[in-house]
């Protein structure tokens, strides 16, 4: 399937489509300033790229998991590779990074009962 550009709280479907790449998590690429996410496909790069066409900036864009069965956020992504914005390694290291990061999944992604 493709890669799901996602605004506002996902829907059932939407989360399954997405998940049907890997079934146990979704592949990510969060833009913070913007609060949107992309999601699906075989990697990272492919999530950063579908938000780069839609208007997002490079540098507001991280990578990362959610897991929807856990309901687990992951923060390693190969997208997260930026010395020059002192994250130097796979995981989102930046604390107030990390926790926008993980803000924006969970809104968008945590599907309740009612969804």
């Amino acid at each position: 399937m493709g890669i799901l550009i996602i605004r506002k709280p996902a829907t059932r479907s939407e989360i399954a489509e997405m998940s049907s790449e890997f079934g146990a998590f979704i592949k990510l690429a969060v833009d913070l300033e913007r609060e949107i996410l992309a999601g699906g496909g075989e990697l990272h790069a492919d999530c950063e790229e579908a938000l780069l066409q839609d208007g997002s900036k490079q540098e507001d864009v991280w990578g990362g998991d959610w897991y929807p069965d856990t309901r687990e956020v992951g923060f390693e992504s190969l997208i997260n590779i930026r010395p020059r914005q002192d994250n130097r390694g796979l995981e989102l290291q930046l604390p107030g990074l990390r926790q926008r990061f993980e803000t924006v999944v969970r809104r968008l992604l945590e599907v309740t009962d009612g969804s």
